[in-house]
């Protein structure tokens, strides 16, 4: 099994800024893709970005350049900065480990931070 530890979830204003962390143990890290997704009231959960092992990245159409997703393989940790934040970025977002070539859906979950965009 694999134990996350997420962090840095919030309520910010529009236009501002968020770091999220996951950090991961149980599992050898480095070899994982490892991403950020998030789930809206009555929405589908949906990508935000993930970053393979090797360090390329892919984000949800969504983010148009405001996201960035980064790993540290030395600390088991994946980042997600944020900013120029909406309200429609108002979300749980989770963190995910999976490995590369296999559904993201099976992969290992973590428990999910709240992000409130609002004024």
């Amino acid at each position: 099994q694999v134990q996350f530890v997420e962090s840095g979830g919030g309520v910010v204003q529009p236009g501002g800024s968020l770091r999220l962390s996951c950090a991961a143990s149980g599992r050898i890290f480095s070899i994982y893709a490892a991403g950020w997704y998030r789930q809206a009231p009555g929405k589908q959960r949906e990508l935000v970005a993930v970053i393979a092992s090797g360090g390329s990245a892919n984000y949800g159409d969504f983010v148009k350049g405001r996201f960035t997703i980064s790993r540290d393989n030395a600390k088991n940790t994946v980042y997600l900065q944020m900013n120029s934040l909406k309200p429609e970025d108002t979300a749980v977002y989770y963190c995910n480990l999976h490995l590369m070539g296999t559904p993201y859906e099976k992969g290992y979950w973590g428990q999910g931070t709240q992000v409130t965009v609002s004024s």
